[in-house]
């Protein structure tokens, strides 16, 4: 003799409850209030490596302009290169301008851009000698000693 066992079908009527979908969507809430921020810091620090990146190539822009003219004076950020960054992004974060600039020397400097996500990352900035430095706590003043790298 065989025996059938007999499955219920669910209730159609039977769902979630409110209090079900009030724990996921607290738990997404959480989730996503975690997130954000670290998702908003990666694409801040990418900006920046990008627009280091960036720096380094208007540097070698400025080294190729010394060799042609014996001189880095008349070189200008907008033609000797570009003057926004970074550069592989429609998006600008920076604004690249050159400083100090004479006979034998130059700063290039990266400014964020008001309003975008950069704002308030503080200026970097490159010399003839190759010294980096980094305002990381946005004072805007020259760099302090601790703020002579691009490291974070």
């Amino acid at each position: 003799m065989l025996h059938t066992t007999r499955r219920s079908l669910p209730d159609p009527s039977s769902g979630f409850t409110l209090i079900e979908l009030m724990i996921v969507i607290v738990i997404v809430a959480v989730l996503a209030a975690i997130a954000l921020p670290a998702y908003q810091n990666q694409i801040q620090r990418t900006n920046r490596t990008a627009t280091q990146a960036d720096m380094m190539a208007a540097a070698q822009a400025m080294e190729k302009y010394y060799g042609i003219n014996f001189t880095y004076s008349g070189a200008a950020a907008g033609t000797t290169f570009p003057n926004e960054a970074p550069s592989d992004t429609p998006n600008k974060r920076y604004d690249i301008s050159l400083s100090s600039i004479s006979a034998t020397t130059y700063t290039i400097r990266a400014t964020p851009k008001a309003g975008s996500g950069q704002e308030g990352d503080g200026f970097m900035t490159l010399n003839y000698l190759g010294q980096r430095s980094w305002d990381k706590n946005d004072n805007n003043s020259t760099a302090d000693a601790d703020e002579d790298n691009w490291s974070r």
